[in-house]
């Protein structure tokens, strides 16, 4: 462990956001706080030493959003750990791929915690904030809303508001040609789907935004876990597709946030 890490450790029990950062410069501005002191506030340590893992701090204010923890192989008592050090700096939290178990003992620590069974998630949300339209979020079938979903509570803990267009495969067309009018008034699209994986594709030729891809590992024998619907979005011939990993739910829901946040930016400027 680094020289004063246990002291600064002790110390960190402010959230780490862009509020408390210009707080801090507001005060040394005013005259109420000296550049030393506030070199003092500023110099505790942006990681944390635990013994299992080194929760990053200051990734809200790198990124503007906290670290996430990825549940799938952790212990318990390692996932309570972390979650519980994170939560103390910052006003987010997002747990994947965890059980109610792991939830549960989470909770203990963490009251004000939520829980998303189909996604697998926890969920913590201290600061409410109005949520930015801009993002649909579509499925192929109904075994594919699992991932989903965990596109949809990242998307929204990143201060989305997101639109579920679920079961709208190309086994049956129309029902994705019916909620077109809805899906054009996005400014993101993200298409989950397993088997074949073509309803990015699909979704591509009809839309002028961006689509993120999501293959799922839901099919039969021949879709090798996911792999041929990735291999069909990889070598997609519409315009206009980019494609996460197998099952990344996570991953699509967090580079479409970013979408949806800077194009209403720019939109607004």
């Amino acid at each position: 462990m680094p020289p004063g890490s246990a002291k600064r450790s002790q110390s960190m029990t402010t959230p780490v956001t862009e509020d408390w950062l210009l707080q801090i410069l507001e005060r040394v501005k005013a005259g109420e706080l000296s550049p030393l002191r506030a070199v003092e506030e500023l110099s505790v340590l942006p990681y944390e030493e635990l013994a299992c893992a080194k929760p990053d701090h200051h990734r809200s204010l790198r990124l503007g959003f906290p670290e996430v923890v990825f549940g799938q192989g952790k212990t318990v008592e390692q996932i309570v750990a972390i979650a519980e050090r994170l939560a103390q700096r910052s006003e987010r939290l997002l747990i994947t791929r965890v059980s109610h178990e792991v939830f549960s003992a989470v909770k203990e620590k963490i009251p004000d915690v939520a829980y998303n069974p189909v996604s697998r998630s926890i969920l913590l949300n201290r600061k409410q904030r109005t949520r930015r339209p801009g993002i649909a979020v579509v499925t192929g079938g109904t075994a594919d809303i699992p991932v989903a979903e965990e596109a949809v509570v990242t998307a929204e803990l990143m201060g989305n508001k997101v639109e579920r267009v679920y079961d709208v495969g190309v086994a049956g067309i129309h029902r994705l040609l019916d909620k077109l009018p809805q899906l054009r008034k996005a400014r993101v699209i993200i298409a989950v789907a397993g088997m074949e994986g073509a309803l990015p594709s699909v979704v591509g030729g009809l839309v002028s935004i961006p689509i993120i891809a999501v293959p799922t590992s839901v099919g039969y024998g021949a879709s090798f876990a996911g792999l041929s619907p990735l291999l069909t979005m990889l070598n997609s011939c519409a315009p206009g597709v980019a494609v996460v990993n197998i099952d990344n739910g996570f991953g699509a829901g967090y580079i479409a946030g970013l979408i949806n946040r800077h194009s209403q930016a720019r939109s607004e400027g």
